[in-house]
């Protein structure tokens, strides 16, 4: 249960950041960005890998490049489904993907699979 709220805060903070620095990606408050993260994370654990297996050929075909079609289109879906969520168009949606996996990529330096910090000790005999 921590670890989903933990991956929500951050992908919150990585839509947030989003907002500010891509001019498309527009939010109502709060609310709405802590709903669209939690959203996002749904999207992504059942929608997006049945759209990956149905578009397979098309990745493969593309060395792999669909793939960044496919993230901002689950980007696009959760504003799809938000009233206070929007984004402008599809390279709005490419770029608020990066930035959102780029701060989930970051934070993952810090916290574990179960969401919590972690410290490595490494002993040498």
């Amino acid at each position: 249960m921590m670890g989903i709220l933990v991956r929500t805060l951050i992908t919150a903070a990585g839509l947030w950041l989003a907002d500010q620095l891509i001019g498309g990606i527009y939010f109502t408050g709060w609310p709405t960005l802590l709903l669209a993260a939690f959203l996002l994370g749904i999207v992504n654990a059942i929608v997006r890998p049945l759209v990956i297996l149905f578009t397979l050929p098309a990745t493969v075909f593309t060395f792999g490049l669909f793939l960044l079609v496919i993230n901002a289109g689950m980007l696009g879906l959760t504003a799809w489904f938000l009233d206070g969520f929007a984004i402008s168009g599809f390279w709005a949606a490419l770029g608020g993907w990066l930035i959102v996996s780029f701060v989930g990529l970051v934070a993952s330096w810090f916290i574990g699979p179960k969401g919590r910090y972690e410290i490595i000790v490494i002993e040498r005999k």
